[in-house]
C-alpha cells in the first residue's frame, strides 16, 4: 500500500483550501482600493485647492516647502522643489492621480506601486521626517503598504490579470 493521503475520500480539508485560497486571491484588493482612492484623493485636492498651487501665501506648496526645508533628511530635494513650486506641486497631484488610477483598476499596477512608494519616499524624506516618534508621520506607512503591491502587482481583478489571461489564451490558440 502506497503511503500518501486519500484522495477519494471527503473531508472539511479541501473546503478550507477552498476559502485560503480565495482569501489570498483577494488579500491585496483592500490595500489596492485604499490606496488607490486615498492617492486620487489626495491628487484631486492638491489640483483644486486654489491655495495649494501658489508659490507663496498661507496653505500653498511653496509656503509648506520653506517651512519643512531644515527639518527634512535631504534638504536639497526640498531645494530643488523649491526652484518651482507649483510645477512640483502639480507633478505630485498629477503622480499621485496617475498612481491612485493605476493602483486601482490594476493597470501597470507594480510601476504604480512602484511610483506610489517613491512619491511616500520623498514625502517622507522631506515633509514628515522631522516627525517624532516617527511612526507619528504616515508617510513611512504609506510606503511599507506600498511595498507588498511592488511585489505582487494586482494579480486578481485588474486590468493587468485580464490582460494576462487574454495573452494566455490567445497563446493556445482559444482566443
Amino acid at each position: 500500500m502506497a503511503h500518501g493521503m486519500r484522495t477519494d475520500s471527503h473531508s472539511g480539508f479541501a473546503r478550507r483550501n477552498d476559502w485560503r485560497d480565495n482569501a489570498t486571491r483577494y488579500a491585496l484588493l483592500p490595500l489596492r482600493v485604499f490606496l488607490g482612492v486615498t492617492f486620487i484623493y489626495a491628487g484631486l485636492d492638491k489640483i483644486t485647492d486654489s491655495a495649494f498651487m501658489k508659490s507663496k501665501g498661507v496653505g500653498s506648496i511653496g509656503e509648506t516647502m520653506r517651512g519643512v526645508r531644515d527639518l527634512a533628511a535631504f534638504p536639497e530635494l526640498v531645494d530643488l522643489a523649491l526652484k518651482s513650486p507649483v510645477g512640483f506641486g502639480y507633478a505630485i497631484a498629477f503622480g499621485e492621480l496617475a498612481v491612485g488610477i493605476g493602483i486601482l483598476i490594476g493597470f501597470f499596477a507594480r510601476l504604480a506601486a512602484l511610483g506610489g512608494a517613491l512619491i511616500s519616499l520623498s514625502l517622507w524624506l522631506t515633509m514628515s521626517w522631522h516627525e517624532e516618534p516617527y511612526y507619528y508621520g504616515n508617510d513611512l506607512p504609506y510606503l511599507m503598504a506600498w511595498l507588498p503591491l511592488i511585489l505582487a502587482g494586482a494579480s486578481y481583478l485588474s486590468v493587468d490579470a485580464w490582460l494576462a489571461e487574454r495573452r494566455s489564451s490567445r497563446g493556445l490558440g482559444l482566443g
